[in-house]
């Protein structure tokens, strides 16, 4: 299909959002990567261009981040974490049971081109373990069962909502746009620490535990207005 005189327009607006342009590569890398489903040989080219960096500047870079993806992504991109407590909790399982019903391995994708399956590290997400995520929403305390219910509803053109953060699932290219910085007016942060992680933070408050003085004799975690004082 190849790339758009918008995408370079584009690729310009957000160079300006910089004081150095080569700053703005990974951004630009999204927007290429929106275009035509992964970053193509010319995506890195026109990266290359207006950076004046070389291609293989830009392909070093586009090989390191796990969220460029060197070959068409599924309109939905499927990322199993399996780290430790996702792990223990049935991460592994969920991946099996995914490669299975779907007929396909890390970073393959299904013959409709649908849906693609990664196997990805932490979602930082670890109080909703085991989580999965769907072009980069979260679909937490997933099961087997659940996430082959997520990746139908998918393939079917009627994913459901994800747990938290935007009311709607939009497709890979699509969120490779917003990660590029354009927003589509989806956002939502959504919760983020879930029960587990306040748990310490409700005893301290229950017993009236305060952090003890920087040397300073600054409480942590106090507000300081102009003067200096704590309030």
């Amino acid at each position: 299909m190849g790339l758009s005189e918008k995408t370079r327009e584009e690729a310009r607006q957000i160079m300006a959002r910089y004081p150095k342009k080569r700053s703005a590569l990974l951004p630009m890398l999204h927007l290429v990567q929106s275009e035509e489903g992964y970053v193509t040989p010319e995506g890195i080219a026109l990266c290359a261009e207006e950076l004046d960096l070389t291609k293989a500047e830009v392909g070093a870079v586009a090989t390191f981040y796990t969220m460029y993806r060197r070959k068409p992504a599924g309109t939905y991109h499927v990322g199993v974490c399996t780290n430790t407590l996702c792990a223990v909790l049935g991460g592994d399982a969920i991946l099996d049971s995914l490669k299975e019903h779907l007929g396909v391995g890390h970073n393959e994708t299904t013959e409709d081109g649908t849906v693609s399956l990664e196997h990805i590290e932490c979602n930082a997400a670890c109080d909703f373990a085991p989580v999965v995520m769907v072009n980069w929403e979260f679909y937490d305390n997933q099961t087997p069962a659940t996430a082959r219910e997520l990746v139908d509803g998918c393939r079917s053109g009627n994913p459901p909502a994800p747990t938290r953060g935007a009311s709607s699932l939009c497709t890979f290219k699509e969120m490779s746009r917003v990660l590029a910085g354009f927003p589509d007016g989806r956002a939502g942060e959504g919760v983020q620490a879930g029960p587990p992680t306040l748990v310490g933070l409700q005893l301290a408050q229950q017993r009236g535990d305060n952090a003890p003085a920087y040397p300073d004799g600054t409480v942590p975690g106090a507000v300081v207005d102009k003067s200096g004082g704590e309030q």
